[in-house]
């Protein structure tokens, strides 16, 4: 399939910018309750075992950092005490057992990502034990997709190595801005210079992918020195570059109050700060995915979007779509058969359920029929920028035009306003100019805003 090119057009997005969901679920987590619990996880497995030649993919949470970055609303612990994360790794291992006995060993897992936190916090027999557990508990494919955040300024020589040895094939980099002064301002002062020889190295080594995480939007930044940052990044040639948003919330994330609100960007130059990025990444041959994705033509999460393969999860893009997900660590979240499932996000609540031998579920979510239908619509939007209704009239029984008049009748002012080419009986089509806002486009259905009461916790779609 072909995706509409993307139309930066500032005036729009400005009558456009609102607070919503990033959309890497639908339902989103806000509605996740504590009526699911283990047994509920337990029958989802079941049920999707159903299902046996349906793969895995594992995300594995290590919520360790030896410092603050004031930006970050991770689930993270800061610590230097080695004990600690041993301790953790002890329950992350039980865990991990727990989990294997739940789903089918004909299912193959091909796909593990370490998030954090900072994975590589672990030393290399640490890292080592975690992937022999999952080779223990799982079927791990030979050609599996294994990948791993990594903080530069922490890799200790040899790291990227042994991570190539032990199969790790993509790595994801924060970089977030390249600025001295920003880099001072948010708590995380790392070298241009450290950032190009973990790259450097890391394509000598094999790896087949190699991710930059960006931020606009932070304190001290202007369209100078972001312009500045992207031409750095360019010239580092990334597979994919992320351009993440930043949000604000502190009353939300205590870090955040480090920040001095007085320093940040305003609203119109946070504008010209994404408009920099599209047009810079863009002219550099990044092919724009869809919400704060770049990825170059051969990278393959620019193969799958082309080929109407890309999904989209609690990880932001995929090449997955297959894939039942499994949460492991703490606060972890997975997607199995229509139930969402999050670990409790406190350390000692964590380990405590580990430690009776249960699996470590705080809250989760079984979809509603309604739910799934607008789940798959929403896929559609923010993946593949078009949704079919004869396809979801035929998958799901259902007349269109009747199940979604409401909607429609929203998308009529999309529609005027330029966001969508098509609307009507055989196509909503999003259009170059929509292609900035697929989140407006998506919140139209989503049937949970309309009783949410508290909106002020998502951030801006820009």
């Amino acid at each position: 399939m072909s995706l509409a090119p993307l139309h930066f057009d500032a005036d729009l997005i400005r009558r456009h910018d609102r607070p919503g969901p990033r959309y890497t679920s639908y339902p989103t987590a806000v509605q996740f309750n504590a009526g699911f619990d283990e047994q509920g996880y337990r029958r989802a497995a079941l049920l999707s075992n159903d299902r046996p030649a349906r793969p895995l993919s594992a995300y594995l949470h290590v919520p360790f950092c030896a410092q603050p970055c004031f930006y970050c609303g991770c689930n993270k612990v800061i610590t230097r005490n080695p004990q600690h994360i041993q301790d953790y790794l002890q329950r992350l291992h039980l865990e991990i057992e727990l989990q294997g006995s739940l789903f089918e060993q004909r299912r193959e897992l091909r796909q593990v990502h370490f998030g954090g936190g900072t994975p590589t916090c672990l030393s290399n027999v640490q890292m080592a034990a975690v992937l022999e557990e999952l080779q223990r508990n799982f079927s791990v494919a030979q050609d599996n997709e294994c990948s791993i955040e990594v903080d530069p300024r922490t890799l200790q020589p040899g790291t990227l190595a042994s991570l190539a040895r032990m199969g790790f094939n993509r790595l994801s980099l924060g970089v977030q801005d390249l600025d001295p002064a920003v880099q001072k301002a948010v708590n995380r002062v790392q070298s241009t210079e450290q950032i190009a020889a973990t790259v450097e190295e890391a394509r000598a080594l094999g790896f087949r992918s190699i991710s930059f995480d960006l931020i606009y939007g932070l304190p001290l930044q202007t369209p100078d020195s972001f312009k500045h940052t992207l031409e750095q990044v360019i010239q580092m040639r990334p597979d994919r570059v992320c351009t993440y948003a930043y949000a604000h919330l502190p009353t939300l994330l205590r870090t955040q109050r480090a920040i001095r609100e007085d320093q940040l960007p305003t609203a119109e130059a946070r504008l010209k700060l994404l408009s920099l990025s599209v047009q810079q990444l863009s002219s550099a041959g990044y092919d724009y995915l869809g919400m704060d994705h770049f990825a170059l033509p051969t990278d393959e999460l620019a193969i799958a979007a082309r080929a109407g393969r890309m999904h989209r999860n609690f990880q932001g893009y995929s090449t997955h779509l297959e894939c039942d997900l499994i949460g492991i660590g703490v606060s972890a979240i997975g997607a199995v058969g229509d139930c969402y499932i999050q670990n409790h996000k406190q350390l000692h609540e964590y380990y405590a359920e580990l430690d009776r031998g249960r699996l470590p579920v705080e809250r989760g979510l079984t979809l509603t029929m309604d739910d799934i239908i607008r789940r798959e619509i929403i896929q559609d939007i923010m993946c593949r920028g078009e949704v079919l209704p004869a396809r979801i009239e035929a998958g799901y029984a259902l007349d269109f035009d009747s199940y979604f008049a409401d909607e429609l009748q929203q998308l009529q002012t999309l529609t005027q306003d330029g966001l969508l080419d098509q609307c009507d009986g055989e196509r909503i089509q999003v259009s170059a100019k929509g292609r900035a806002l697929l989140r407006t486009i998506a919140m139209v259905f989503d049937a949970h805003l309309r009783t949410q009461q508290e909106p002020s916790q998502y951030s801006k779609v820009i």
